[in-house]
């Protein structure tokens, strides 16, 4: 949902099912000779549980909340909204997985409390730190992979399967699309069994065929040969436990419970490592496959007015901007801030006379915007001719409680105004969401260089306008040989300028400083000289003013002034 087709060629060869790109490099799911796109499989869904809940009910259901992956970025959050407008219903909230669980976990919780809650589901897995106290739930701090999930657990027993399968028949079961559901089933109850028993059987009668006749699968697999296929997955958890706790500032033995939620978190391995990341014996009380739809259902009784006292405070798990002068991405909205919210900054023209300028929009952590994950963009047109540095440009971020993004720039001199709502154009791809947390990490001092850089060369450009602008200005004040030197300073500014090479950029700057201390020197004995003039006028003014006044009765005046 949300993706598009080139992000999830991976998850496509592992289905028995079609799956093809759309227009527009979206995905379609063929069925029967027909198309559907993700949100509307999503709506089947949806229909379903809305018929059932109103076979229970006995009354028409019109409204859901939904919940969705914490690191759901927007894209998927829209088309997700979207498959619950096709079924027929109006959202009136999409909140993230782990604080739903955080929702029916604290319900009878009167104690302040931290909170991790640990959410593996099928495909996706996500970390979130809560503080409940008072009625009030704050997410201080989410992260996660929306590539982890039970379904990856599930691929790495059908390649064992495939592989032993090979092994004594000598036939490649990775080829035949009959065959690829049984696998994936069966891989699911042997890891489901794997659970509470420490072995299992694997049973497939008439799997495939050759000239000698049908060929039958029967293995075992043990807890210990599935925690091994299995160990890179578990080990993939703790990055972003590690980094929701860091985001937090909390140490391990800060954390006062950790919740269990999805399927997958009912693997011995994953309870283990839970474990001994936080030092925490995880909380198994509730059921992890229905804490979450019974958060979603404490969620719609606020909305509803039903449920009261009960404050939902969610955060955005990526950080949010534009790209700068230079290639800089400029965050507007920090990871981990509360939403609903509402940010705005005023920037300004890097031309004189532009007309217009463009909004890029971008999510992730690197300080090179770049190297992020583009969302958006838009055009702001009909800026006034100015010089550069005048316009006052606002920029605004919304992102609402549904965690949908708007962006908004407008002209505070004409009032002009452009606006997008983020839409869905297809989901970070498989590598973008899993390392965009640990590349911040891991190229922040190539990230750090690279915004010095052009920091160097804007205030270099900026120094270089702002001189020829003054010289402009005092032309004909300043002596022939000074304006030269300071041409020559400017003219090979530029050409550093032009070049790659940041420190000649620095020492072109440094000589184009030193020259312009004699331009210096000229306004400022310009600026006296018109102050002295001022006032000498000034003065002259009140002088006749004395003159001219008439004193009536000095004695009575003198008197009225005590």
């Amino acid at each position: 949902v949300g993706r598009r087709y080139s992000d999830v060629k991976t998850e496509a060869g592992r289905v028995g099912y079609q799956v093809k790109s759309g227009p527009g490099g979206d995905i379609r799911i063929g069925i029967d000779d027909k198309e559907y796109s993700p949100p509307e499989i999503s709506a089947m869904t949806l229909q379903k549980l809305k018929r059932d809940a109103e076979e229970y009910l006995g009354e028409e259901v019109t409204e859901a909340v939904i919940t969705v992956p914490a690191y759901f970025e927007d894209a998927q959050r829209q088309a997700t909204k979207d498959a619950g407008r096709i079924a027929g219903l109006n959202v009136k909230r999409i909140i993230n997985e782990p604080t739903a669980a955080s929702l029916a976990y604290g319900m009878d919780k009167e104690e302040d409390q931290t909170i991790l809650v640990f959410d593996l589901g099928g495909g996706t897995f996500d970390v979130s730190i809560l503080e409940l106290g008072e009625g009030v739930f704050e997410v201080k701090a989410t992260s996660g992979n929306n590539h982890l999930g039970g379904d990856d657990f599930d691929a790495k027993v059908v390649e064992w399967m495939v592989d032993e399968f090979r092994k004594s028949e000598g036939i490649d079961l990775s080829k035949d699309k009959m065959a690829a559901q049984r696998l994936v089933e069966a891989a699911e109850k042997a890891k489901r069994e794997l659970s509470s028993t420490t072995s299992t059987s694997i049973n497939l009668p008439f799997i495939t065929a050759d000239q000698n006749g049908p060929k039958h699968m029967d293995l075992t697999l043990t807890r210990a040969q599935f925690n091994n296929l299995t160990a890179d997955l578990v080990e993939a958890t703790a990055g972003p436990v590690r980094q929701a706790m860091e985001d937090a500032s909390l140490q391990p033995g800060q954390v006062d419970q950790v919740i269990l939620v999805g399927g997958s978190t009912r693997i011995p391995a994953v309870q283990e490592q839970v474990k001994e990341i936080t030092g925490k014996e995880p909380h198994k009380g509730i059921n992890p496959d229905e804490v979450v739809a019974v958060g979603a259902a404490i969620q719609a009784g606020v909305l509803a007015g039903e449920v009261k006292d009960v404050l939902l405070l969610d955060v955005t798990p990526l950080s949010l901007g534009i790209e700068t002068k230079g290639g800089v991405f400029t965050k507007l909205i920090e990871r981990n801030t509360t939403i609903p919210t509402r940010k705005s900054e005023v920037f300004t023209t890097a031309d004189d006379n532009q007309g217009s300028v463009e909004i890029k929009v971008y999510q992730g952590e690197r300080e090179i915007a770049a190297y992020n994950k583009i969302i958006g963009n838009f055009q702001l047109v009909g800026i006034p001719p100015a010089p550069r540095g005048v316009p006052q440009i606002e920029v605004a971020f919304d992102i609402d409680a549904n965690g949908i993004v708007n962006v908004g720039a407008k002209d505070l001199g004409t009032g002009k105004e452009q606006r997008i709502t983020i839409t869905a154009s297809g989901g970070l791809s498989d590598a973008e969401i899993q390392q965009m947390m640990q590349d911040a990490d891991s190229h922040a001092e190539e990230d750090r260089r690279r915004r010095e850089e052009a920091d160097v060369r804007n205030n270099a450009d900026n120094l270089v306008y702002s001189i020829e602008r003054s010289l402009k200005d005092v032309d004909g004040k300043v002596d022939p040989n000074t304006k030269l030197e300071i041409e020559q300073a400017i003219k090979e500014a530029k050409e550093a300028l032009a070049g790659g090479d940041v420190e000649e950029v620095k020492i072109k700057q440094e000589a184009l400083v030193t020259a312009s201390h004699k331009l210096s020197e000229v306004l400022y004995s310009q600026a006296a000289q018109e102050q002295e003039a001022s006032s000498a006028g000034a003065t002259d003014t009140d002088d006749d003013l004395v003159e001219d006044a008439e004193v009536v009765d000095e004695d009575e005046d003198n008197e009225e002034r005590k």
